[in-house]
């Protein structure tokens, strides 16, 4: 359901294994980063009245609601099969992504899943201004 290959992984998967204690693992078919809590899947899908619409080149993350919400109102972002209801939204990777603010959204997911001692660990590796 992947190609290892694909630029938009590599650069997701780059990002990803710089938090502490990040690690990647396949589950259902795709790419997942996660601690002891998976804070990222790499590709994702919509469901429709019968079938699964495909999003393979996007990234999953557990943003904060408010922060949800706006992504949401955006064509590039999607609710997330299985996922959507719990708090999942899914961003759709292009040439023209924003990779800034995809490593933004990677730490505020990391932030909600890793746990205390690893969230002052990447403090204590990224200072805040």
């Amino acid at each position: 359901m992947f190609d290892d290959a694909d630029p938009f992984l590599a650069r997701v998967r780059q990002l990803a294994l710089a938090f502490p204690d990040a690690a990647e693992k396949v589950s259902h078919g795709r790419p997942v980063f996660y601690t002891t809590k998976v804070f990222a899947y790499y590709g994702g899908s919509v469901k429709t009245d019968h079938s699964h619409q495909r999003h393979d080149q996007s990234v999953l993350m557990l943003v904060d609601p408010e922060e949800r919400a706006a992504l949401l109102q955006e064509e590039r972002c999607y609710l997330p099969a299985y996922l959507g209801p719990y708090g999942w939204v899914g961003v759709d990777l292009t040439d023209d992504t924003d990779w800034e603010e995809i490593a933004e959204l990677l730490d505020a997911s990391y932030r909600r899943t890793a746990g205390a001692r690893r969230v002052a660990a990447l403090d204590a590796q990224r200072p805040l201004p």
